[in-house]
């Protein structure tokens, strides 16, 4: 049995039912990092970016960090105001009105959608390709690339995490401790270890700290990588952001918690780059990192030449890195989906709670069964609609982001030169962050048109990636004009309405 909230007519933010006052600043933190899953981010990213700015990684990766870091202001002045499991959906309809709100909720669920599908793929690929090594037997691995096998193996991982997820924010935190320490623990040693015995190595490049100076040895295109880099490096912080009103401190924790857990993976990040530039170098051929054949996968080709027999644990730290983030993922699409429910943007069932575990079990299992759906009809497709889906989440989370960033300019518009604080965090550091997403935005768009920067599928000359970035927004649009039509509440201001700082209660909690 579950229970529906009532929303109030007076278009107030209000409470969803889900468990009030279970989660603290690090519990929140360890959930973002969960989310980002840096074992999982990094093996495959780190090839492609030396091959674009070799051992400058670490200045791309700054670079890359700064949207983000500014963009987490915007965050966390919106929250402190409004916290709300919606988050950006709830406070871009605050600043913006229901349209705009309603396309920025839709953006950040069809993200995670498509992310939810690259995750559990990469679980299942890791899970094969750790057997296969521990049992030296490559026919192991062979056997997880059939496509009835991997298509099984995905939906059983999809519907693990589906079932913890559904089973409240206790349960996820507790499998999150063991699966985010063991993945952080392995990769931090891992970095070490590869710092330590770089210098026995015929690869083996001398640290130089210039190889975090941005302003030297980068051309515009480098820049513009590190950018766009972030956006799939550092996405998912804002999960901290959608479990505000599981927070014990709703207007102060999610907003720490992120920051910290923006850091914390900056941190790692740059730690791993430098491990791994120093041990295998950048060069072409070999451990090297400028190899082709190890783009695609750093830490499989490095992980036995760094721990030796220790090696597979690598492998599983990547496993647990997707596995942990495929659970993690649905929490912020669930509650989403949850606060677009109770202010009727969505069908009312999604504003439905479980009684026993105070958590939303049907938009959680609904986003698992689309996302399970999704996953088979493209992979019987063609796993060039695979990755092109994949390709095209820049698109998507610039688009709600920097709508976030925006709407927290606007929102604020009234006291945003009150005092410095104002000026720096509800101002600048959110103008800024939005106005690079916006870049990142248009260049992603435009690249997105050529062939080339996917899978080489292409619609009447058109990238594929592009069809379905910028055709899913579209897609948004038409069934935003469909629910107008069915339930006009939402729309008409009844149940969230659009405000301002100067105009809206000085929220202390959520009403």
């Amino acid at each position: 049995m579950t229970t529906v909230s009532t929303p109030p007519t007076s278009g107030d933010i209000h409470e969803k039912g889900l468990a009030a006052g279970r989660i603290g600043t690090f519990t929140g933190a360890v959930l973002g990092i969960s989310t980002v899953a840096p074992g999982y981010t990094l093996t495959a990213s780190i090839g492609l970016m030396v091959a674009a700015v070799a051992a400058k990684v670490p200045a791309i990766l700054i670079v890359g960090f700064i949207p983000m870091f500014l963009t987490a202001y915007a965050y966390r002045e919106l929250n402190n105001r409004m916290p709300d499991c919606g988050a950006s959906f709830t406070w871009s309809t605050k600043a913006f009105g229901p349209y705009v709100g309603w396309m920025c909720g839709w953006g950040m669920v069809l993200a995670t959608i498509f992310v939810l599908s690259n995750l559990a793929a990469i679980a299942v690929e890791f899970f094969y390709l750790f057997l296969a090594d521990v049992f030296n037997n490559p026919a192991i691995e062979q056997f997880g690339t059939g496509k009835a096998v991997n298509i099984i193996s995905t939906l059983l991982f999809l519907a693990a995490a589906t079932w913890v997820s559904a089973r409240g924010i206790q349960t996820s935190e507790r499998i999150q401790y063991v699966l985010v320490a063991f993945q952080m623990v392995v990769l931090l040693g891992f970095a070490i270890t590869a710092v330590v015995k770089s210098s026995s190595q015929p690869t083996h490049l001398s640290f130089d700290i210039d190889w975090f100076n941005p302003f030297t040895g980068l051309g515009i295109s480098a820049l513009i990588l590190g950018v766009v880099g972030s956006i799939f490096g550092f996405w998912g912080w804002d999960t901290t952001l959608t479990l505000g009103e599981e927070s014990k401190d709703p207007t102060r924790v999610p907003g720490r918690a992120g920051l910290l857990c923006v850091l914390s993976i900056l941190f790692t990040y740059l730690l791993i780059a430098v491990g791994v530039t120093m041990f295998a170098g950048v060069g072409t051929e070999g451990i090297g990192l400028g190899n082709p054949d190890n783009a695609d996968n750093v830490f499989a080709a490095l992980a036995h030449p760094v721990l030796g027999s220790l090696g597979p644990f690598v492998l599983l730290a990547v496993f647990a890195s997707a596995a942990a983030s495929l659970q993690t993922t649905f929490l912020p699409a669930a509650r989403t989906l949850l606060a677009m429910g109770s202010y009727e943007a969505f069908p009312k069932k999604f504003a439905s709670i479980s009684p026993r575990f105070l958590s939303p079990v049907f938009a959680t299992v609904f986003a698992g069964v689309v996302t399970g759906v999704f996953y088979t009809a493209v992979s019987l497709l063609s796993d060039s609609v695979l990755w092109d889906t994949v390709a095209s989440l820049g698109i998507m989370i610039c688009w709600y982001y920097g709508i976030t960033a925006f709407a927290c300019v606007w929102y604020f518009r009234s006291e945003l030169f009150r005092n410095a604080r104002s000026v720096v965090f509800k101002f600048v550091f959110p103008l800024l962050g939005a106005l690079l997403l916006f870049a990142v935005f248009l260049i992603s768009v435009h690249q997105s048109m050529d062939p080339e920067n996917g899978s080489g599928s292409q619609v009447f000359g058109i990238g594929l990636v592009f069809w379905i970035g910028f055709g899913s927004l579209v897609l948004g649009a038409v069934l935003m004009i469909v629910m107008r039509a069915v339930n006009p509440s939402f729309f008409t201001g009844q149940t969230l309405a659009k405000g301002t700082s100067a105009t809206d209660p000085e929220f202390e909690g959520i009403q």
